[in-house]
């Protein structure tokens, strides 16, 4: 149970879904050996594991005490691909698959029950895949925003048409209390939930280009100390590098799941 600990003593709030809608709440990665897995990220990202309740398919990640992401051995039993997937919160898991659906996306799997939530994977109508998330939040949303991810990218065909889609799905740029906000800046598509960055949505991934790389997908970015360390780490151990720099690297894990470390001054 997560509680707001801003508020006066003896006086606590459950953090669910419902308080941070449409922002992204977890993040999770399907994988085909969650030994392996765990040994490459402990090694990268210095991530200690813990069981999740789900069962024996399923691993936590955790950072100084704070979950911040979930393993799920399931690629093979799904048929799924190996990719790190942003979940994202909503009041009703149900109404935003029909939503995505409805609006041209895909349910993958789901919406089922996760206790303490239900969830669903989807994919919208560029083939991008995302989840999202109704119930108790897994972590306190502000822990687990400082304590591993830096933010997701949406790269896309359309940045604009991506955003209408997210933001219907999703209840963006909506007047309720706890929702997000939706600018343009930069040349980018901008997501913000109580005033902090949270996602980017970029134009320019090619929907039928033979490299998955280029294709519509969400990128997690997670933040590190050291990129080169991590760099270093990820081959050493199995992965590969797919481009880098000295505040930021697109790495590749032994499993083939892409992801990106970016230096914490970069935050």
């Amino acid at each position: 149970m997560n509680h707001d600990t801003s508020r006066p003593r003896g006086v606590t709030r459950i953090v669910t879904s419902a308080s941070v809608f449409g922002a992204p709440c977890w993040v999770s990665l399907t994988s085909r050996d969650v030994d392996a897995t765990e040994n490459f990220y402990g090694a990268v990202l210095g991530w200690e594991w813990r069981s999740a309740k789900l069962g024996d398919r399923f691993r936590m990640a955790m950072v100084d005490g704070t979950p911040v992401a979930g393993i799920a051995a399931v690629a093979d039993m799904w048929q799924m691909a190996v990719a790190w997937t942003p979940y994202f919160a909503v009041p009703s898991a149900d109404e935003a698959a029909a939503r995505a659906q409805e609006r041209g996306g895909t349910a993958a799997v789901g919406p089922i029950s996760f206790p303490p939530g239900r969830a669903a994977l989807l994919a919208d109508r560029d083939g991008a895949t995302f989840g999202i998330w109704e119930g108790m939040l897994i972590a306190d949303w502000e822990k687990w925003r400082h304590a591993a991810p830096t933010f997701i990218r949406l790269h896309t065909r359309d940045a604009f048409d991506a955003a209408i889609f997210y933001g219907e799905v999703l209840d963006w740029a909506t007047k309720r209390p706890g929702g997000c906000e939706v600018q343009y800046e930069g040349g980018e598509v901008v997501l913000r939930s109580q005033g902090a960055i949270v996602a980017r949505i970029e134009s320019g991934a090619l929907g039928a280009a033979p490299d998955p790389t280029i294709r519509p997908h969400w990128q997690i970015h997670f933040a590190v100390e050291d990129v080169a360390a991590c760099v270093r780490a990820a081959e050493v151990h199995g992965g590969s590098v797919l481009s880098k720099g000295s505040d930021e690297a697109v790495l590749r894990d032994a499993d083939g799941a892409q992801f990106t470390v970016t230096s914490r001054r970069e935050r």
